[in-house]
């Protein structure tokens, strides 16, 4: 169990004993909670706003791997129904691997940026500078690359919220809430399994571990298990680690 045992005087974000965040058990089993009703269709209603932060999320992740290779990120869009692309272009650094890296970008860049969020909560500091750099970044995609109506209304209500959050919540609400974003980050490449384990989508479109098949010869079925792997490990990881006192 990753929880740790009541401290009478403060816990590691400085609440008091009957303000503490919930334990990591109880996030895991919350996140695991929602990456099996995103199988059937009525979980989909029910987690509707998080399948939406989950499309932007992971287009994001494209969109700033393609950057960080060297090109450059044309367009993000999200639809109603929860689907969405991200566009990009230019020449990235790296050629096939590059390539390969961006395709990953959108499965496993969430997974990375929401352990490192998770593991923010144990500084105050930490929080509230990650909480303020989301929200900015939310700022930035809209002003820079959401392109559909529907994403710039949802995506603005989403940073006015992590906004004001960051700069009016107190420490427990910063704590949940760094927490609660973190664990939607990392379990955003579950939104559909399935889309994990398949080489391409109705219409012919090669789906992301299509890509990285064409682009790093590895099977689509092999490049899907890894990143469910290794998403599931950073979650894990990033929950024992904000949850294990110092010694």
């Amino acid at each position: 169990m990753f929880g740790f045992p009541p401290d009478p005087k403060s816990t590691r974000l400085g609440l008091s004993a009957n303000e503490k965040p919930p334990s990591a058990l109880l996030l895991a089993i919350a996140a695991l909670a929602t990456i099996i009703l995103w199988q059937i269709p009525l979980g989909n209603y029910l987690l509707y706003p998080f399948t939406i932060l989950a499309t932007w999320f992971h287009e994001m992740g494209h969109g700033l791997t393609a950057i960080l290779l060297g090109g450059y990120f044309r367009e993000l869009v999200i639809y109603p129904s929860g689907s969405g692309f991200a566009r990009y272009g230019g020449e990235v650094f790296l050629g096939n691997l590059g390539h390969g890296l961006v395709a990953i970008g959108g499965p496993l860049g969430p997974a990375i940026a929401g352990s490192l969020f998770i593991l923010s909560s144990r500084s105050h500091r930490a929080t509230d500078l990650c909480l303020k750099a989301l929200g900015m970044m939310i700022v930035v995609s809209l002003l820079l690359w959401v392109r559909s109506l529907f994403g710039i209304v949802f995506m603005t209500l989403v940073g006015i919220a992590t906004l004001l959050v960051a700069y009016r919540g107190n420490c427990w609400l910063k704590g949940i809430a760094i927490q609660f974003l973190g664990v939607q980050a990392c379990i955003s490449t579950f939104q559909q399994v399935d889309y994990l384990f398949t080489d391409a989508i109705p219409g012919g479109q090669l789906s992301d571990t299509g890509l990285l098949q064409q682009y790093l010869w590895l099977p689509y079925w092999l490049w899907g298990a890894m990143i469910s792997v290794i998403t599931l490990w950073l979650l894990l990881w990033s929950l024992k680690v904000a949850y294990t006192r110092p010694r």
